[in-house]
């Protein structure tokens, strides 16, 4: 019987999983099925109880599931629980739900093992204070931030994630709230992107003096072609504008990891993604 695995969302043709997690199992002569199931909001929990039976073996969750997959979870992560969402499902040997949170390290690992970038002692500006935000915070602090400055149009959402975040961890990193209208002054390190504002064609209304030529810039979305947000970061001479992309086949690959115990190699992954997609 062949191992079933799912993305559950709505709407969810746009997934890009199926096409990842396929290339992961050839690639790791894995056996599986993987497929993305469009869920009606009022069944969602009745599906995932109903799926996570043999042979179904792991569940990843999208938008407008997360909270409700968190909710759903009898056993969860820290970062998932810190996170207030879940993307990954699945049942331990007693039978439990367990939820997970893949995507802050996601995140860390597109920055630090596909792009180069040390996080170390970094002061990072991150924009926005939703579930995209919530869910990087913790992975970011702990591969070893110095400084983390959330920015959100409404102060109060903001000022929530660090009352949340600011007890998490060691005493070496510094977390703070600002709208984006009381920026501070000084460079940042690496400046990432997590709001939606670029689904919608917007470009960032940011003053230039948070960065210098060193800063980079990094958005949590990805698209055919470049988003407003890395536009803006290119104009503005960036040391480098890097989208989400190799964020999202990260995350697949912690997905598949806690799954199938074992790590694919992504490099080829986003590659072929980046082709697919028509970018150079």
């Amino acid at each position: 019987m062949i191992d079933k695995y799912a993305v559950f969302g709505h709407p969810i043709n746009h997934s890009k999983s199926p096409l990842i997690h396929g290339m992961f199992a050839a690639q790791q002569d894995q056996l599986l099925e993987y497929t993305a199931v469009d869920i009606a909001e009022e069944e969602f929990e009745q599906r995932v109880e109903a799926f996570l039976q043999e042979p179904g073996k792991g569940l990843n969750i999208t938008v407008p599931f997360k909270e409700r997959a968190w909710a759903l979870a009898a056993v969860r992560t820290e970062r998932a629980e810190l996170a207030g969402a879940v993307n990954t499902l699945w049942r331990d040997e007693s039978g439990s739900i367990r939820g997970d949170n893949t995507d802050g390290a996601g995140l860390v690992a597109d920055l630090t093992c596909n792009h180069r970038i040390q996080l170390d002692k970094s002061r990072i500006l991150l924009l926005g204070a939703g579930g995209a935000a919530r869910g990087v915070i913790k992975p970011l602090l702990d591969a070893g931030a110095s400084e983390l400055v959330i920015a959100n149009r409404t102060l109060s959402k903001a000022q929530l994630l660090v009352s949340v975040f600011g007890p998490v961890g060691s005493s070496n990193h510094q977390i703070s709230a600002c709208d984006f209208q009381h920026l501070p002054e000084g460079n940042f390190d690496l400046i990432i992107n997590a709001t939606s504002a670029g689904l919608s064609g917007e470009t960032p209304d940011l003053p230039v003096h948070l960065m210098n030529e060193y800063t980079i810039c990094y958005d949590m979305l990805y698209g055919t072609s470049e988003t407003p947000f890395c536009r803006w970061a290119r104009q503005h001479q960036a040391s480098k504008s890097l989208d989400g992309l190799g964020m999202l086949v990260e995350q697949a690959a912690e997905s598949f990891l806690i799954w199938r115990g074992i790590k694919p190699d992504t490099a080829p992954v986003i590659e072929a993604l980046r082709q697919s997609l028509g970018q150079q």
